[in-house]
């Protein structure tokens, strides 16, 4: 079988269109309507386009597990076994995979329970494309820690929406969700921790890495303790899951200084300035 499979071959069927982060954060109006609803943009049942946000985040959770699934099966055969990757490392992501497999289904389901067709928004494959390197310890790091991570934010946002909106079962499901996301985390916490150990340089790009994930994942600030962001940061999950008090505010920090910059972006972009770059 064909090792380091490139992300422009990824099988989809025709339902999926897939589009670029860059283009899913060029509409600005997302950001300034933040505005009339002083100051809040959190994912509540209250909000008029409650219903829409919800099925698109479900969706966007949806083909986020295919990739994660394809990712940590990626990596249980394009490294040996031994010489480049730890068998027991190995076993940890057949088991991630076992649980991306659940989640896909699962995802489906609520989907379906939300009334969200398989394709209705499109496919964002940056997580694909951070499982394409050619070092186990960067995929760690870029998948396990920057992207599950986002994981346990969006997880822990929409099971405060099930339960808000009174619906049991979304509630269950991401809360069932939850907490594989946070092993898989912490998995990724661990084997970086230990493979990198006598390496400070490898450790330091892995992290550096990690960082560029994370900013690239902000959303523009769409992930933040900011009510302005629709997903908050879930400090306590993420603390269980490996992260340092440290490693948790420079995430705050840089996922607000991205919303700023996001809202600038957008001012620019609505005031008629052509050469505003969200990025």
């Amino acid at each position: 079988m064909r090792k380091f499979f490139p992300v422009e071959e990824l099988a989809r069927d025709q339902r999926f269109e897939q589009i670029t982060m860059r283009q899913a954060q060029a509409d600005p109006r997302t950001v300034l309507n933040a505005e009339s609803r002083n100051k809040t943009n959190r994912l509540t049942p209250d909000r008029a386009d409650a219903s829409d946000r919800a099925r698109g985040l479900m969706h966007g959770i949806f083909v986020g597990e295919i990739q994660a699934l394809e990712g940590a099966g990626r990596t249980c055969w394009d490294f040996e076994t031994g010489t480049e990757a730890p068998f027991a490392l190995k076993l940890d992501m057949a088991r991630q995979a076992w649980d991306e497999a659940r989640h896909v289904e699962i995802s489906v389901k609520l989907s379906d329970w939300m009334g969200t067709e398989i394709g209705q928004f499109a496919e964002n494959t940056v997580l694909f494309e951070a499982a394409c390197s050619n070092d186990p310890v960067l995929r760690l790091a870029g998948v396990n820690r920057a992207l599950e991570g986002l994981a346990i934010d969006v997880f822990t946002t929409m099971k405060e929406f099930g339960d808000l909106a009174g619906d049991p079962f979304l509630e269950f499901c991401e809360d069932w969700m939850l907490a594989d996301e946070v092993t898989h985390v912490k998995m990724g916490s661990d084997w970086l921790r230990r493979i990198t150990e006598n390496d400070a340089e490898r450790r330091k790009k892995a992290l550096e890495f990690q960082q560029v994930v994370d900013k690239l994942f902000s959303f523009g600030g769409t992930r933040s303790d900011s009510k302005e962001s629709p997903i908050g940061l879930a400090r306590r999950f993420r603390e269980l899951a490996g992260f340092t008090d440290t490693e948790v505010e420079d995430i705050a920090e840089m996922s607000l200084k991205a919303l700023e910059e996001r809202k600038a972006f957008a001012a620019a972009a609505l005031a008629g300035d052509t050469t505003a770059d969200p990025a």
